[in-house]
């Protein structure tokens, strides 16, 4: 599934009693779905390193109370006035098994001894599978039995959602656009290598040098030889930001750049600024004056920032004239 199916059937499965596995490689994105759902939601949000678990931890210490012993259930555990939440255990099947048969109960009864899961929590978990070298214990039959199972795949057209939204650098986000199977590429022997967390990475060095050269190591220790050596020299023939800084000045007359390469640089720097009123009203100058194709992405993405930018003249017109994109 993409990050948008799983998105949307996490949403559906708050509306049950039923938990959820999201299984997945190592860097695309699978906690951070949960995080962005729970916020959006309004949930608080119990992020549980179960590997950092003993079997012991979930079911809390005993005490004697009177004339017997009670179990007083871990600090980490929603008490019963707390909001509604998600109850999230990270790397679930990275736990020794005897960690993970710990959460049986939990898991199918919402209860473990004497605790149980206040209404309105929801048990969510997620892990990397046994081929993507990480390190991994078989799920019990018992356990996985107890979730519904949702099998994550990168998208490149929701990390780009994803990443305009966080103000990605526009070069990474343009490179990637071209070279969209490089999102994400298991590293077979190498350290590093491309994932939608790299990319992050790489982003976020890229803007700490603010047009500035950074160590190609820095580059390389992110996402790998091989991807790093392409992302510098896409960076190298591509539109500078000084060239875009220009058509921003003069967007109705400055000469355009016909490369895709620099075509989708400029369209993602246009996108990184469209919260701004100003820049967006320079970009939707620009609709009717970019390749059919690049406006388009470039319309969409303001509309993504600004829903209300649909009453807007300029993109009115750019759509009358382009409705087969839009179909």
């Amino acid at each position: 599934m993409t990050p948008s199916q799983i998105r949307s059937n996490l949403d559906s499965l708050l509306k049950t009693r039923w938990p959820a596995f999201i299984w997945g490689p190592p860097g695309v994105g699978k906690s951070a779905i949960v995080a962005q759902l729970a916020a959006e939601r309004g949930l608080a949000l119990l992020d549980i390193r179960a590997p950092l678990l003993d079997p012991t931890d979930l079911r809390g210490i005993p005490a004697v109370v009177g004339d017997r012993a009670e179990w007083f259930a871990p600090s980490f555990l929603p008490r019963a006035d707390a909001p509604r939440g998600i109850l999230f255990f990270d790397e679930l099947n990275a736990a020794p098994p005897i960690v993970q048969a710990s959460l049986y109960q939990l898991v199918l009864d919402r209860r473990i001894g004497e605790y149980t899961l206040p209404s309105g929590w929801h048990i969510v978990a997620a892990g990397n599978r046994e081929q993507d070298r990480s390190v991994v214990f078989r799920m019990p039959d018992a356990l996985a039995n107890r979730f519904v199972h949702l099998e994550f795949e990168a998208s490149f057209d929701d990390w780009r959602s994803w990443a305009i939204a966080r103000g990605l650098n526009p070069i990474v986000v343009a490179f990637l656009s071209l070279r969209r199977e490089l999102l994400h590429k298991p590293g077979g022997n190498e350290r590093a290598f491309p994932t939608p967390r790299s990319w992050e990475m790489a982003a976020d060095i890229l803007d700490a040098f603010d047009g500035g050269t950074p160590p190609d190591d820095a580059i390389v220790g992110c996402v790998g030889k091989g991807a790093a050596i392409e992302l510098t020299t896409f960076a190298q023939e591509s539109m500078t930001a000084h060239e875009v800084d220009e058509v921003l000045r003069d967007p109705e007359s400055a000469p355009l750049p016909s490369k895709a390469s620099s075509l989708y640089v400029l369209v993602s720097s246009l996108a990184r600024s469209a919260g701004d009123e100003a820049r967006r009203q320079v970009s939707a100058k620009l609709l009717s004056r970019l390749p059919v194709e690049f406006a388009t992405i470039l319309a969409k993405d303001l509309l993504r920032h600004q829903p209300l930018f649909i009453r807007d003249e300029r993109f009115q017109r750019f759509v009358r004239a382009n409705k087969e994109v839009f179909a």
